[in-house]
């Protein structure tokens, strides 16, 4: 998440996008409390390493990934109280050395994180300020159906190190409409 921390703290500067992010409250261990952009990390993995730490995790339920992504998915949640909880998305291919997103990043780049989420209360308007205020093209022309009814849409941000990281605008289905 190092990676696009600054990227994020220029978005929150924007008010309007700032009001989009899904916001959690923690409490510092003096008692102030703040608030953080709910992020989930996305990492990539080999089906038999999605298999490994599934059953190490309890065999969490798999996410309902719309039939036309080749992906599997689940995601991993970690007690905090004082700190934003760190939340992961293992993802994995359904057609190793296919043409899907994940299939072609583990060919690319093999194990590792994918994709940064980063959760808002609506999709459209947030791509809309991303590509009108930050000059951010999106992946996809508009938003699209994600794992368990979520509205998403991508887009490739500059990172720290010169590098792009993947970004997913993430909408849960309680906040469409």
């Amino acid at each position: 998440m190092g990676r696009i921390l600054h990227w994020l703290d220029q978005l929150e500067q924007d008010e309007e996008f700032q009001n989009l992010l899904v916001c959690e409250q923690f409490v510092r261990l003096h008692g102030e409390k703040v608030s953080f952009p709910r992020l989930t990390v996305g990492i990539a993995v080999l089906p038999e390493t999605f298999e490994k730490i599934r059953a190490a995790n309890g065999s969490p339920p798999l996410a309902a990934v719309p039939p036309d992504q080749d992906a599997l998915e689940f995601e991993l949640a970690f007690a905090g109280r004082f700190l934003p909880t760190p939340r992961l998305d293992i993802l994995t291919t359904k057609a190793p050395g296919g043409e899907g997103a994940i299939a072609r990043f583990l060919e690319k780049f093999g194990e590792g994180i994918q994709q940064v989420e980063i959760d808002v209360t609506d999709t459209d308007r947030a791509t809309e300020i991303l590509r009108t205020r930050f000059s951010l093209d999106p992946i996809y022309p508009a938003t699209r159906p994600g794992a368990n009814r979520t509205r998403v849409n991508f887009f490739l941000a500059a990172a720290q190190n010169g590098k792009k990281v993947l970004i997913e605008l993430v909408e849960q289905p309680n906040n469409v409409s």
